[in-house]
């Protein structure tokens, strides 16, 4: 039956399955909707501590705990694994409801709680206490265990994960220190150390503090966990994904019911907590900070107690896989509390990865998505035990990119590593120049300087734009400079400088930061992340030596722009002394600050403007679009099984000058290349090559003759090209992109996808380095051949063709690009490489072909082309020069015309009645102690043998 559609019947017809396909698209859509998430609330009774009873029903209500929480499945009824998540400070179960829903719909049955003090759950807030809110984890991991919703690992040993940002991710650590049930973690923004974190170097963090207890006073924690100031303030500490978890079951209860009953409960417990002074907060916690806050210094006591509360009190004992998530933003729990944890866990044997996000505390973006889906993925693979789930690299930093020019929004774009670099990897020294300065710590501490302001979230992260709060006040800081910099500088890690200071009094404080000073006068310094390290001297009163770790950063100094080392002698986020004193600061040492630098975290190439990569894609599908049209077609032959594994065979090949019937370009060529070999292809001036290599490639068309790469045969536009990689005639670039964007650029225009690319294999074997991130306009001349090497190598073509790769390179840029040919056709791969230096093709050619006037002249291994000649090398064992005696005895052999001394031992020209097989024994009948021998000619000599050598 045929069909004939004309005019309006065949846009009707076209119409109608365009409603059908939209109609089944529709259906498969509803068919994919995610599975409902079912969700039972229940209240847990606890002890008051670990060891005030055993819990449940039958404790006495004075001595119990009411913990509210959340359990959480999606779809079938079969056994899944466990995840617990926990709530920031100021936070509750809610903060992370859309978390859970999300883990539920992934297959796992999620436990949410709000912990002791917030949301609806009574008790006061212990701070990660163990025998209080670890000891609740432990109990909620008991429930776990009982339900069939979970699976077990053994009786009473649920697969559990925890995860949880800030104070629940505090509580995914001690959970996993405390607790050997569970199985992997995921803390993000989060503290190794507590003391550590709210006293660095023996200075009280003030403001922050101050927002932990303001949080946890009357009336500041609502039943939705909202805050209206401290942490949520600061960057929104409870909205973060994860937490802490463990268990045992209390009475349950449905979502729908008993929630006003439990307001006014929480309410009243708040009234209850007013009365001691202490708000939420358990006495002794509230004592130490108001000692702490008076005083405005630590103390022992105070150290040990928050020590004892933190994840490194069981250092030794946190062995689970665990990715760690640290905000780059944040002056609460700055990028040293990530590696502290990172260092304890190695030392355990523990599978780490780390991954610096943009936000943090301070503020910026905290990378919700992303976040969630790696975290996803990371209990995919070690609960799940899905060994396809890519847990993602062990280093991982998001980082500025260029601005949306639709939005107005920051991109960002991430750079790995395939280890963690630590903070103080590979570090360079930056001189700094500046005399010994005097300045002032005022009365009272007051103007203060300021470094970042805790508790205005996102208008922090300006900082990076040249907008941020930072503010030294004039008389109270000390500034020593670098010179502009050569080139751009990326600082991945923690800074170091040595200075002496000296003070009018014993005890001096003092913040140290790192500013980013631009070319222009006018602009305005930006601090990096805008973070200061606190100092707490003793003994500066006669002077001291002190060696200063700064804040841990990753941030690219531009070229030209100036580093700039501060001390100032007060900051708003934190304690200074009250006492008036003058402080003299001098670089010490060598007077360099040495930055730390990550070369082996990759950056992911930005995206481009859409112009810079459809104009050339346009450009080459008119291209095609012309040698379709304009030249004739050659017919497709079929591929020869035969030469499926044969990178090149060319038969016959032949290609008249334009206009000419009897004067050839190349005439009657043939020959063979195999796996693994660099075939160097070698004539004078005009014999051809560059001509047979642009047939190789489909530039141009033979007359007559074809050439096979992988047995199939080569013609304008065949797919088999895609397995071959050239560069002849040099390659172009635009200069004022970086070589990878220019890379990148490159391979979108062939429209194949960004995976095959393998641009970090290419890049390796080519040894661009760090000049990768640099414009094309700054490279050398070497420098720029490399990045065309790579760029013909992308893909990673099984045939490489590469024409007078040499041109313009130094003796040392010659040698690397000849290893550069050797480790690529290492891999099994083969290269073609055309050039007119002798000496080096025969040091990097395994295999030759000769041409002269288009034809092949010879063709076969460097070995037996060089050795044709009828001069041997003699090579002797020990290196000892011969005497004329037993030259004269050589010499005078059968079918010897002469004998010579050589450095290697002996030059032996044969009169051509003799062979080598025939010579050795006479040799050795001499007693000469012969260790090799061989021809010895050169290239040079047999390639002008070969082609008529007074040309």
């Amino acid at each position: 039956m045929t069909f004939r559609l004309r005019g309006r019947r065949l846009y009707a017809t076209v119409a109608v399955l365009a409603v059908l396909a939209g109609s089944g698209t529709w259906a498969a859509v509803a068919a994919d909707d995610p599975p409902a998430v079912h969700r039972e609330d229940r209240a847990f009774t606890m002890p008051e501590s670990a060891d005030g009873g055993s819990g449940g029903e039958k404790a006495a209500a004075g001595d119990s705990v009411r913990i509210d929480a959340s359990f959480f499945t999606a779809g079938g009824t079969g056994p899944r694994p466990a995840v617990l998540l926990g709530h920031g400070f100021g936070g509750s179960k809610e903060s992370v409801r859309e978390q859970a829903e999300q883990l539920a719909r992934d297959g796992y049955a999620v436990l949410t709680w709000s912990a002791r003090g917030f949301g609806t759950s009574t008790g006061k807030i212990g701070l990660n206490d163990p025998d209080r809110e670890v000891s609740d984890v432990r109990r909620l991991i008991d429930w776990l265990a009982t339900r069939p919703e979970v699976r077990l690992d053994g009786k009473g040993d649920p697969r559990v994960g925890v995860a949880g940002a800030s104070y629940g991710g505090a509580i995914a650590l001690l959970a996993a220190g405390y607790d050997k049930r569970v199985d992997a973690i995921a803390p993000q923004i989060t503290y190794w150390n507590l003391a550590d974190a709210l006293f660095p170097n023996g200075v009280f963090k003030k403001l922050w503090a101050g927002m932990f207890f303001s949080t946890g006073s009357v009336g500041a924690v609502g039943a939705d966990g909202g805050s209206g100031s401290g942490a949520a303030g600061g960057g929104g500490t409870q909205e973060g994904t994860g937490g802490s978890g463990a268990g045992t079951g209390g009475s349950g209860r449905s979502a729908s019911g008993g929630e006003a009953g439990e307001s006014a409960e929480s309410t009243g417990s708040a009234a209850r907590n007013a009365a001691d002074g202490c708000g939420r907060f358990e006495p002794q916690l509230c004592e130490m900070y108001e000692r702490i806050a008076v005083s405005g210094r630590p103390d022992a006591a105070a150290r040990e107690l928050l020590e004892a509360r933190s994840p490194v009190a069981v250092a030794d004992r946190i062995k689970v896989p665990t990715l760690i998530m640290q905000g780059r933003t944040d002056s609460l729990f700055p990028l040293g509390q990530a590696d502290a944890l990172y260092k304890a866990l190695r030392k355990n044997g523990a599978p780490v990865s780390v991954d610096w996000l943009a936000g943090g505390h301070d503020g910026g973006d905290r990378e919700s998505g992303r976040v969630a889906n790696r975290t996803k993925a990371w209990f995919d693979h070690y609960l799940k035990g899905d060994a396809n789930a890519d847990t993602g690299p062990a280093f991982r930093v998001s980082r500025g990119g260029a601005v949306d020019s639709t939005n107005g929004a920051a991109r960002l774009r991430g750079a790995s590593a395939d280890g963690y670099p630590g903070l103080a990897n590979d570090p360079r020294p930056v001189r700094l120049t500046g005399r010994e300065q005097r300045f002032s710590n005022p009365a009272g501490a007051s103007p203060p300087s300021i470094s970042t302001v805790p508790g205005v979230g996102a208008l922090n992260s300006l900082s990076g734009m040249g907008a941020g709060f930072s503010l030294d006040s004039p008389g109270q800081y000390a500034g020593f400079q670098s010179r502009p910099l050569a080139e751009p500088l990326r600082v991945t890690g923690a800074p170091t400088a040595r200075v002496r200071l000296r003070a009018t009094t014993d005890e001096a404080v003092i913040f140290a930061k790192v500013y980013d000073i631009g070319p222009n006068g006018n602009s305005r310094p930006v601090l990096p992340a805008g973070l200061a390290e606190p100092y707490r001297i003793t003994g500066a009163k006669a002077g001291k030596s002190v060696e200063l770790r700064l804040p841990a950063i990753d941030h690219e100094f531009a070229a030209g722009h100036r580093l700039r080392l501060v001390l100032s002698s007060t900051d708003l986020a934190y304690a200074s002394p009250a006492e008036p004193a003058t402080y003299t600061a001098s670089l010490d040492g060598d007077g360099v600050l040495n930055v730390p630098t990550a070369p082996e975290v990759k950056s992911a190439a930005a995206p481009l403007p859409a112009w810079t990569w459809a104009l050339p894609v346009a450009g080459a599908v008119i291209a095609v679009l012309l040698l379709l049209v304009g030249r004739r077609r050659f017919a497709a032959h079929a591929p020869d099984p035969d030469l499926a594994d044969v990178p090149l065979q060319i038969t016959g090949l032949t290609k008249r000058y334009a206009k000419s019937a009897d004067r050839y370009a190349v005439q009657d060529l043939s020959f063979r290349v195999e796996k693994g070999q660099v075939l160097g292809l070698l004539g004078p001036n005009g014999a051809g090559k560059t001509t047979t290599l642009r047939m190789l490639m489909g530039l141009i068309g033979p007359d007559a003759g074809e050439i096979r790469v992988f047995g199939h045969a080569i013609r304008p536009g065949a797919p088999v090209l895609s397995r071959v990689g050239a560069f002849v005639e040099g390659a172009g670039f635009l200069p004022h992109l970086s070589g990878r964007a220019n890379l990148d650029l490159y391979w979108r225009a062939t429209g194949r996808p960004a995976e095959d690319a393998h641009v970090e294999e290419a890049l390796e074997i080519a040894g661009l380095g760090d000049a990768l991130e640099r414009a094309v306009r700054t490279y050398s001349q070497g420098m720029r051949q490399r990045l065309a090497i790579a760029q013909a190598m992308l893909g990673l073509p099984d045939l490489l063709i590469l024409d007078e790769p040499t041109n313009g390179l130094d003796p040392p840029q010659i040698r690397e690009m000849r290893d550069v040919m050797i480790r690529y056709a290492a891999g099994g791969r083969t290269v073609i490489v055309s050039s007119h230096l002798l000496a080096e093709v025969e040091q990097t050619c395994t295999h030759l072909v000769v041409m002269d006037r288009g034809r092949l002249v010879q063709a076969g291994p460097v070995a037996e082309i060089v050795g044709t000649g009828d001069t041997l090398l003699v090579g002797v064992t020990d290196g000892t020069p011969l005497s004329d005696v037993l030259l004269e005895k050589v010499a005078a052999l059968p079918g010897v015309a002469t004998a010579d001394r050589a450095d290697e031992g002996l030059l032996v020209t044969l009169d051509g009645t003799t062979s080598v097989p025939e010579l050795l024994p006479e040799l050795l009948r001499l007693e000469i102690p012969v260790a090799r021998i061989g021809p010895h000619r050169r290239l040079e000599d047999a390639f002008l043998t070969m082609i008529g050598g007074d040309r």
